[in-house]
């Protein structure tokens, strides 16, 4: 078994890329396959944005993806999908229909565009062209967290979201994996203080090592009643899935939501889960398929707090403060 990086990547077959513009407040990441993936997706945000997320149903014709996408810009940025299946087509990939070829790239958006970056582009977006680059720098080794790619302008109701991920292995050996840009209308944090409510699945000091605090402030935070947010996602394992297991792992891992930010899945939330399976290893029993869908929950919450965590804030006028801004200790 190779050195973990605690990352989408540990999953074989996988590359993630990000493409970020600090000055408009915003980015793009692509997840990109080796070969087509099985895939699902399952939303329970009240207030999603998505493209091609309707063929991901399992009753639907199209059973494998080329790559997902996440991103910034709200319907702006639904854009990006075609900037990499531009890339995806330069390369020869897409489902062949007759002598054309059409790369199946669903993409989730969250909505980052009054978090104090410039949005005055013109008139067309940036977001495919930040999908092409997005692309061609997916890489199959480590990839930055925190502010960047789809979680550059993320926001959550008391310190900056960002881009997190986390990895795991299932006592079968099959690995599986989350990448999330947390822009959630509620909080990652525990009332005013520094600790995180995924604390009680933290591994290795991940997110601080900071435990869960004496009392709980269980109180309702938003960062706004008239605004939409979205946390979006994706979990990947290298075990052998259905299309229908797949959507089942999505609505598993909405429990990593539900863990690890309060609340979720609110009216104004777009929340959005991708589940994908490149299937290098096969298998066929329930048990195994439930020990996934349990660690899907687990690496969606770490995943979660490592993105809050990692973050920095914007260099913009109002932009959000970052965790480690306001509780990160000084080095001695």
């Amino acid at each position: 078994m190779a050195d973990l990086l605690n990352l989408l990547t540990d999953v074989e077959g996988v590359a993630v890329g990000h493409s970020t513009d600090l000055a408009l407040g915003s980015g793009v990441t692509a997840i990109v396959f080796d070969a087509p993936a099985v895939a699902s997706c399952s939303i329970l945000g009240g207030a999603p944005g998505g493209r091609d997320t309707a063929l991901l149903d399992p009753a639907m014709t199209v059973g494998a993806v080329d790559a997902l996408v996440l991103s910034g810009g709200s319907a702006y940025g639904l854009d990006a999908a075609g900037g990499v299946q531009a890339g995806l087509r330069e390369i020869g990939r897409g489902l062949k229909v007759g002598d054309a070829l059409v790369p199946i790239v669903p993409q989730a958006i969250l909505f980052d565009l009054i978090n104090g970056g410039n949005k005055d582009w013109g008139l067309h977006s940036p977001y495919r062209d930040m999908g092409h680059a997005a692309f061609k720098a997916a890489t199959k080794g480590p990839f930055a967290l925190g502010t960047v790619g789809a979680g550059t302008g993320a926001t959550t109701a008391t310190v900056k979201g960002g881009l997190g991920s986390a990895s795991a292995f299932s006592s079968r050996g099959y690995s599986i994996a989350a990448i999330v840009a947390v822009n959630a209308l509620g909080a990652a944090t525990i009332g005013d203080g520094p600790h995180f409510w995924a604390a009680p699945f933290e591994e290795n000091g991940e997110f601080g090592g900071l435990g869960m605090p004496h009392t709980i402030d269980s109180r309702l935070r938003l960062k706004g009643t008239n605004i939409t947010a979205t946390t979006i996602g994706a979990v990947v394992t290298d075990a052998q899935l259905t299309k229908a297991e797949a959507h089942r792992l999505s609505i598993c891992a909405h429990d990593g939501f539900a863990r690890a930010l309060l609340p979720t899945h609110l009216p104004l939330d777009g929340d959005t889960v991708f589940a994908a399976s490149t299937g290098k290893h096969i298998r066929d029993d329930i048990p195994s398929f439930m020990e996934l869908c349990h660690l899907a929950a687990i690496v969606m919450a770490r995943a979660i707090a490592r993105g809050v965590y990692e973050a920095t804030a914007l260099p913009v006028k109002g932009g959000q403060t970052a965790w480690r801004d306001r509780f990160a200790k000084p080095a001695a």
